[in-house]
């Protein structure tokens, strides 16, 4: 088993004097603090990375606001050498839809490779956080940014972009949370033709009633995802007063939505081996049947793409964007 970590040195320490007589009502140890008053607190636990710092790995990378009202921007990462049209891949980051940004080093070397090696333009976009903006703010953020490039598309504008990318070949993508995201924005947006697959990366849901790997799959300590920051996750991000059986969280629940809506849409799941949500992503595998491609990456826990730089993990990466590089060009 290979032991998946944050490195708490990378956290800065927060004043004492800022946060005194605060009555803390949530946290996270590291990652965020709530307080009784609306305040929210998110220690620096990743340094954010420049564009520039992509071109290393032979693509264009550039920021670009998507709406200056919500504060939504995307950073792309364009492929430098490519003959043909390139499908688009719109990307969500993980972080429990509480923390994290596109702009983490760690996302911006993975997204980077990845879009060289698949031979994909992918614009990874900067959704709102909760708990300031619970769900449905970051699926609505998702449509929004989806709807924004089509504009943009459609009005010749971007060229360093769209003249580079298929748009009629857009598929849905992220990570935990992100993963999450794309499959509810794929829900809402179904019946579109151009979107040709959803690719999910260890997709973060959960419920009342706990699975096996919940249970009894044994995390290391500062694992980038154990059972209790996942309950404080749903806590912060769901409307108030709903649990984890809403249907965003568990979409084997009562009233989730009949999944027949994705059956004109390729679905990649990405299953990590040591991962407390493996039960959660089979039970979404079986209850999508026999069109989705599960593909179980053994030895690793949650995060391994952009948190663990074991060997072993390096080559699950490897392998990961091999089989997103056959998904989408097949």
């Amino acid at each position: 088993m290979t032991a998946l970590t944050l490195d708490p040195s990378l956290s800065l320490q927060v004043s004492s004097n800022a946060s005194k007589n605060r009555a803390i009502v949530d946290e996270i140890d590291g990652l965020i603090r709530v307080y009784k008053d609306g305040h929210v607190e998110r220690p620096q636990i990743m340094t954010h990375a420049a564009c520039s710092s992509a071109s290393e790995f032979g693509v264009t990378c550039r920021d670009v606001i998507v709406d200056k009202y919500t504060n939504i921007w995307a950073r792309f990462y364009v492929p430098n050498a490519s003959p043909k049209l390139l499908p688009l891949l719109l990307y969500f980051h993980g972080g429990g839809f509480c923390v994290g940004s596109t702009s983490w080093s760690c996302y911006n070397e993975f997204l980077a490779k990845l879009a060289s090696k698949t031979g994909c333009v992918i614009v990874s976009v900067n959704y709102r956080l909760a708990p300031e903006n619970p769900l449905p703010a970051a699926y609505e953020d998702g449509v929004k940014a989806f709807v924004w490039l089509r504009q943009q598309s459609s009005l010749g504008k971007n060229e360093w972009w769209t003249n580079k990318c298929d748009m009629s070949n857009i598929f849905l993508a992220g990570d935990s949370a992100g993963a999450n995201i794309a499959f509810n924005v794929s829900l809402r947006l179904a019946r579109r033709i151009d979107i040709k697959g959803v690719i999910l990366i260890q997709p973060f849901f959960g419920g009342e009633s706990r699975t096996h790997s919940e249970k009894y799959m044994a995390q290391p300590p500062r694992s980038a995802l154990t059972l209790a920051a996942s309950d404080t996750y749903w806590r912060l991000s769901l409307p108030r007063g709903e649990n984890r059986d809403h249907p965003w969280c568990n979409p084997m629940a009562k009233m989730a939505p009949n999944l027949e809506e994705l059956r004109n849409l390729s679905i990649m799941v990405c299953i990590a081996e040591m991962d407390i949500l493996k039960d959660r992503n089979l039970e979404l595998c079986a209850k999508l049947g026999q069109k989705v491609d599960q593909i179980m990456y053994k030895g690793v826990g949650h995060a391994f793409q952009i948190l663990n730089k074991s060997t072993l993990a390096k080559a699950r990466v490897h392998e990961l964007a091999s089989h997103i590089k056959n998904f989408v060009h097949k």
